[in-house]
């Protein structure tokens, strides 16, 4: 980075770009998450399933953040691996109503914490505990307890339950990532 850069960053005039991988399970909530993340403005009317990955950006006080919503979808997980390299941060998405697909997402969650892009890496993970507004929803403390993520020693992570058609809880993940990133020297 150039010393203009450095300094038109340090006086807010530009903004560091990090890119973020958003992760989970297909029917998660991950693209609304993140449109819920953009302008009103540039937000979609209609999310569909993604299929492959969708590239999306949205800023935050102080950083331009570049996401890759990846599909879910069993057929696609294995893309994921592809793009552990690039990643700066995680945002990992949980449908905290769907107990029964808890166990997937916990063995997806642990087959991504073993992949030598990430296992020796300090990369902030943060996680929403989605769907909290519907009926069978888990609190974020079960869905902690249930994905054992008391087991991550080794990064920074954090969980939010969450409702991504309101925006609940989706700015104090951002909050916290923010802040994790920054604290990261660069």
């Amino acid at each position: 980075m150039g010393l203009l850069d450095k300094l038109s960053c340090l006086l807010g005039l530009k903004k560091k770009e990090v890119h973020v991988l958003c992760l989970g399970l297909d029917n998660s909530g991950k693209t609304t998450i993140i449109n819920k993340l953009k302008p009103s403005n540039a937000q979609s009317q209609d999310i569909v399933p993604t299929i492959g990955f969708n590239i999306e950006k949205f800023k935050s006080s102080s950083l331009s953040f570049t996401v890759f919503d990846m599909s879910g979808q069993g057929r696609y997980r294995n893309l994921w691996e592809h793009y552990y390299k690039e990643g700066q941060a995680i945002i990992f998405v949980i449908d905290s109503s769907d107990r029964l697909r808890m166990v997937v997402a916990k063995e997806e969650l642990d087959t991504l914490l073993n992949h030598p892009d990430i296992k020796h890496r300090r990369i902030p993970i943060l996680f929403f505990a989605n769907k909290m507004d519907l009926r069978d929803a888990v609190t974020s403390v079960k869905v902690s307890q249930l994905l054992c993520l008391e087991n991550i020693k080794d990064k920074p992570w954090h969980i939010c339950a969450s409702d991504a058609i309101k925006g609940e809880g989706l700015q104090e993940g951002v909050d916290w990532l923010q802040d994790q990133i920054q604290a990261v020297k660069t």
